[in-house]
């Protein structure tokens, strides 16, 4: 053997995808919705003294279904010195426009009020913790993980992958862990389970948190613990037999487990009540009587931006001794140049928020344009977010963030852009039916049902397929879990 010991060494190739600090910037100001773009304006143009307010005379061009421009080519650009500034005529003043109208021509507001979004409301939770930086941080990306009705359905494995790709974030699955379990104690209980199960395992722990525990808790917590399929099934012979239980404490527990919210999320709007909250549509489109349909943004509040006159005033001067300038002078020079860079960096990321924001409205107008003429929701055709993104060559995870928590304006109210995304059905003969038109025909059919002989989901299937939707026995059973409908046997 060799006196020394031999160190092998090996080069491995490895892809990884990291983004940019301007790329990164985009991506949260896509996910913001008008009023909050608002917001996140004004506090930059505090924060950046490059950056001010600046009004030209005009009117933006108009974008409609016929012409909608792409600058998605100058979306940024690189500068390597402060002369790339200093021409007033390569200042770009990039404005952002309410929408296409004259002054005259101002959208009528269509009231529509909803329940306070629960989003807020564990935000506004979140707030009165004492928690590290990125805590919080992983906290509030759990927060807009979950679903409507307050349950998390993506793994953290996924969610991992997703801050480290989109966010710059370097989470492990320990650390979602513990910011979950920040979660699931907020109030109302159960918010951040994975299941139901754990859901109804959350509120039954909190009872026994705020009651010291007792027995008919304790009996509730092995139910759903321990027998959860037998509960699930109404099996209550083999759920007493296995727990040894008495039968009339059974029943209790029962009752009381049946009192559980299932869906935490949706019942604290509901607790909040309604016509707290007005939602501020981030599109406006407009269908004409010649058949056009003309789309806006709604940016009536955000102020247009340009770089700053007076800074570029200063840098002028800094710039005319350049030959002679000291330490503190070139430091300032230095700070100069970085607030310029952020403020341009700003402006193009507004900028390119429009353009994707606008190509993607578009892309939705034109895959679903007989609802948009006709405001019939049967009109609606299966939408699904790859068909948005092949049409506009954007990335999935992009018509995910413009679609999330974005509301638009239309003739017939204002809808949130999920409302244009359904799945679609495909019979064994190739046609496509939409799976929203289905599950409307399901519930009416249960709806009507006879309630002492509940339908059976193969009676279902046969009822659809005379109908004209041929799906298959388990289909039905799908769509009916979607729609929180239970079995037969439990319908009676």
């Amino acid at each position: 053997m060799a006196q020394g010991s031999r160190q092998i060494q090996s080069q491995a190739q490895q892809q990884i995808q990291t983004l940019s600090p301007q790329q990164i910037l985009v991506v949260k100001l896509l996910e913001l919705p008008a009023v909050e773009l608002e917001d996140r304006v004004h506090a930059e143009l505090l924060e950046n003294p490059a950056l001010e307010e600046g009004q030209e005379e005009g009117a933006a061009d108009s974008l409609s279904e016929e012409g909608l421009e792409n600058d998605a080519d100058s979306e940024s650009t690189d500068y390597d010195s402060l002369s790339d500034y200093l021409t007033e005529d390569d200042i770009p003043d990039y404005k952002l426009q309410e929408n296409n109208r004259s002054k005259d021509e101002r959208p009528e507001e269509i009231p529509f009020s909803d329940a306070t979004s629960f989003y807020e409301i564990l935000k506004d939770q979140l707030r009165e913790r004492n928690l590290t930086e990125k805590q919080r941080e992983l906290a509030e990306y759990l927060i807009g993980s979950l679903d409507d009705d307050g349950l998390l359905r993506k793994s953290l494995e996924s969610i991992s992958d997703e801050l480290a790709i989109y966010a710059g974030v370097d989470a492990s699955e320990a650390e979602l862990e513990e910011a979950l379990e920040i979660i699931q104690d907020f109030d109302p209980a159960g918010l951040g389970a994975r299941t139901l199960q754990e859901c109804l395992l959350i509120q039954i722990r909190r009872k026994k948190e705020q009651s010291h525990s007792n027995k008919l808790l304790d009996i509730e917590e092995a139910i759903v613990r321990e027998c959860y399929e037998e509960f699930t099934r109404k099996h209550w012979d083999k759920i007493i037999k296995k727990l040894g239980l008495d039968e009339e404490d059974f029943k209790t527990a029962i009752s009381e487990i049946t009192k559980l919210n299932p869906r935490p999320g949706a019942s604290l709007g509901e607790t909040i009540g309604r016509n707290l909250q007005q939602i501020i549509p981030d599109f406006i489109v407009e269908t004409y009587d010649d058949g056009t349909i003309g789309i806006s943004l709604n940016n009536r509040n955000v102020p247009e931006l340009r770089m700053s006159r007076d800074f570029t005033e200063m840098v002028e001067e800094h710039t005319k001794n350049k030959a002679n300038q000291s330490k503190e002078s070139k430091e300032a020079m230095m700070f100069l140049k970085q607030k310029m860079d952020a403020a341009q960096g700003f402006i193009d990321a507004i900028k390119q928020r429009q353009n994707t924001l606008m190509t993607t409205m578009q892309a939705i107008i034109d895959l679903q344009r007989p609802f948009f003429l006709e405001g019939d929701e049967s009109l609606l055709r299966p939408m699904i977010l790859k068909d948005v993104a092949e049409r506009t060559g954007l990335d999935i995870s992009t018509i995910s963030r413009v679609s999330n928590s974005k509301y638009v304006q239309t003739n017939y109210g204002i809808y949130p852009l999920k409302f244009f995304f359904s799945d679609g059905y495909t019979t064994e003969d190739g046609e496509e039916m939409s799976v929203r038109e289905i599950r409307k025909i399901l519930k009416e059919c249960i709806d009507n049902e006879n309630k002492t002989k509940p339908l059976t989901d193969d009676e279902l299937a046969e009822i659809l397929k005379e109908k004209g939707y041929p799906i298959a026995r388990r289909t039905v059973a799908k769509y009916r879990q979607q729609l929180n409908i239970p079995v037969a046997r439990l319908r009676k």
